[in-house]
């Protein structure tokens, strides 16, 4: 117990450190909720990374050359002759299982907890030796489940949890920018110069979304080919167009006041990126130009001559896609506990006292400075949940359960697992994994044009106006006086 507590209080400081090394000014009272967070997400990006190196052909066959007795590990542990089991997507399937089992089971352990005082928010928040050796130790028995049935069954509930965890996704970037715009219009009824602020971050998502289709435009369509590119690029331009359209609309205004061409500026951006990604991971085409064979519909470095595989945009595809992740699972585990389990409801519907430049953010640092602070070689690490926690544990970690799921369907292209490696998962991709992230910019699409017309539906009802009365009475209804005469 005791070597634990000084594995934890060493990474709390290294942390603090780093904190401190980037110029944080809150370097001195980094909080412990911060902290293990930082733990959690450093575990799933080790998780992603064996991943990679389980789905590279590069390293499998550098495993397969250099590792002495491969041939009878692989025979002991069912892997094949040449331990085709052991790597691939069969590895990255098991290595996922290993991870997400691990977070499946904390999201069942830490249901209810409602501060660190809890004996369950122990576990939560140190023992992260024991933690990471539980989760290698679940990785290396993964590798000894019987083939039989395991990875089809496996696959199928990856493909469930990979969809929900983007569903997560667009209501977390959508509700992004509904609360964006309602925090700063509310400003701007009170201080006009809120409109400036609005119309700069307007003006600035509506350019990025413009540059993005331009250069998807150039560098993802050819003169003589990628047709279906040139098609989804103008419908979903079109798309952006309508939406920005509708959203400042009188009967939308109407329902709507403060409805306006941030969030859809916003969204557009968001519909660009998942242009992009979507893009970047169909196969690529063959043409005949100018008697020339050409291998066209990826980034080249001029339409008329040939285009050249870059891993530049692979990675920075990589790159924004697995920061939305981390986002989404850190953004949604606060929510949850904010809002309760209703949060992809009623985040829709909350209401801001006043403007903030960071309203995403906790509203009153001071109030969760109130639980006190420890002390570990000159850092302050403040206790901010004695009280109330911060974020939903249970919450955070089912999303992270989702989220692995989701990068294990997104490295192993979806429904055509069986050859993918790490080579061509983001330069070439497949057409499963192209359609479900087209897929998903119409749903992000459509979840936002709800936002917008819902109300029209749902405002004007027989029930709503029936009720709408009888609150206004409610209002005005004085409580009963009493009046004492003395004689």
């Amino acid at each position: 117990m005791a070597g634990t507590r000084a594995h934890g209080r060493l990474l709390h400081s290294l942390l603090c450190q780093l904190c401190c090394g980037c110029g944080c000014r809150s370097c001195r009272s980094l909080r412990v909720s911060t902290v293990t967070r930082i733990l959690y997400t450093l575990l799933h990006i080790l998780a992603s990374a064996v991943c990679c190196l389980m789905l590279s052909r590069t390293v499998a066959q550098a495993v397969r050359e250099k590792v002495p007795f491969s041939a009878v590990l692989c025979q002991h542990l069912s892997g094949g002759r040449d331990c085709e089991r052991l790597v691939g997507s069969s590895a990255v399937y098991r290595i996922c299982f290993g991870t997400s089992c691990f977070h499946l089971a904390q999201a069942a352990l830490l249901l209810n907890v409602r501060s660190s005082t809890d004996l369950r928010a122990q576990l939560h928040n140190g023992f992260w030796l024991p933690k990471l050796l539980v989760l290698v130790g679940l990785w290396a028995a993964s590798f000894f489940i019987p083939e039989d049935g395991f990875i089809q069954a496996w696959h199928y509930t990856g493909v469930c949890g990979g969809f929900a965890f983007i569903l997560i996704q667009l209501v977390l970037i959508t509700a992004f920018a509904h609360t964006w715009n309602k925090n700063w219009l509310t400003g701007a009824t009170h201080d006009k110069r809120w409109y400036l602020a609005v119309l700069l971050a307007t003006t600035t998502f509506y350019t990025l979304a413009s540059t993005a289709f331009s250069f998807l435009y150039k560098f993802y369509t050819h003169p003589a080919a990628c047709l279906l590119n040139k098609a989804l690029l103008t419908l979903n331009g079109s798309l952006c167009g309508i939406m920005s359209f509708i959203s400042i609309t009188p009967c939308v205004r109407l329902k709507q006041p403060r409805s306006g061409l941030l969030q859809s500026s916003i969204i557009s951006c968001y519909v660009m990126y998942l242009t992009f990604s979507a893009l970047s991971s169909r196969p690529p085409e063959r043409v005949l130009y100018q008697g020339q064979n050409l291998t066209v519909c990826f980034p080249g470095v001029r339409q008329e001559e040939l285009q050249m595989e870059d891993t530049t945009v692979a990675i920075l595809g990589a790159t924004i896609m697995y920061t939305c992740v981390l986002f989404a699972c850190n953004e949604a585990s606060y929510l949850a506990e904010v809002f309760g389990p209703l949060w992809m409801v009623k985040v829709y519907s909350f209401e801001f006292k006043k403007p903030s430049c960071c309203f995403c953010c906790p509203e009153k640092m001071e109030e969760e400075l109130r639980g006190g602070c420890l002390t570990m070689e000159g850092q302050c690490l403040v206790q901010d949940e004695r009280d109330r926690v911060v974020y939903s544990y249970s919450a955070f970690h089912f999303i992270f359960f989702l989220a692995s799921l989701y990068v294990m369907m997104t490295l192993t292209n979806w429904f055509s697992y069986e050859n993918a490696v790490l080579e061509t998962t983001f330069t070439h991709g497949s057409w499963s994994t192209f359609w479900v992230k087209m897929s998903s910019c119409w749903a992000c699409v459509l979840l936002y044009l709800w936002l917008l017309l819902s109300p029209l539906c749902l405002c004007g009802s027989p029930r709503h106006r029936r009720k709408s009365p009888a609150l206004h009475v409610l209002r005005r209804r004085r409580t009963p006086q009493r009046i004492s005469v003395s004689m």
